[in-house]
């Protein structure tokens, strides 16, 4: 049986190369997949080749920075069935290469206060319906980490601690009603790097020179660890955070 068989699962950022990895996972092991961000046309893309591919899929235009939006779609989704996980995967306009010291206010800020907020959103929204039918996973993408020592990534690190610091609340506060809560890290993935990026090879050879097993994770093992993560199998994972870096991030 597959592990997310009769399962409603949310993507944010549905249409981004993890948010898509992760969807066509989903929805391989079987759950409903309903992908939000604001492309509906990169939105439409992803879950054509999930239908092709024999999997279910729907789309909608959600701003995830926006709280009605998010609450209005939520209720939709919640409708149809309920709401069994939520992952917001969005893109929180980290700016990267650039020296603390050499960085505006605004570009050091950008990922903490977008990450916070859109994460705040999406993980009340899902929770608000998930408490209520006593089941259900809320999913963090990041992780706590050390500095890359060898490149500049700004505000990025502290998006990702203040996730992880929402996580743990979210995680204790829910855990009485049946809500898991758990995060997933990576050390960075290389397929996600832009091909026109200056300093790609840099940083990609940072990233798999820092692993035990001598390469990075893909968007395939996250799909697949995500699936997982937010099947019936893991139930008893809370309050944690999933090591998928290859040994790069030691706990």
């Amino acid at each position: 049986m597959s592990l997310l068989a009769g399962k409603n699962a949310i993507v944010y950022g549905g249409g981004g190369r993890i948010g898509s990895a992760v969807a066509s996972a989903f929805a391989e092991e079987g759950a409903r997949v309903f992908l939000a961000g604001r492309s509906l046309s990169r939105l439409d893309a992803v879950a054509e080749r999930i239908r092709a591919a024999g999997g279910s899929a729907e789309t909608a235009s959600v701003d995830a920075l926006d709280e009605r939006a998010v609450d209005e779609h939520a209720e939709a989704v919640a409708a149809q069935g309920g709401i069994d996980v939520s992952f917001n995967l969005i893109n929180h306009g980290d700016v990267q290469g650039t020296p603390l010291v050499d960085m505006s206010l605004a570009d050091y800020e950008q990922p903490v206060v977008t990450a916070v907020r859109t994460n705040f959103l999406t993980a009340r929204a899902a929770a608000r319906h998930m408490t209520k039918q006593r089941s259900g996973v809320v999913l963090f993408f990041g992780g706590a980490g050390d500095p890359v020592r060898e490149f500049s990534v700004g505000g990025l690190q502290v998006a990702f601690h203040a996730l992880e610091a929402m996580r743990r609340q979210l995680a204790a506060e829910l855990g009485p009603h049946g809500v898991r809560a758990v995060t997933l890290r990576t050390g960075g993935i290389p397929e996600t790097l832009p091909a026109d990026f200056e300093a790609r090879q840099v940083v990609e050879d940072s990233i798999n020179g820092q692993t035990m097993l001598g390469r990075a994770a893909t968007l395939a093992d996250v799909g697949a660890v995500a699936a997982f993560v937010a099947s019936d199998r893991a139930r008893s994972m809370t309050a944690s955070t999933v090591n998928i870096s290859c040994g790069a991030l030691v706990d």
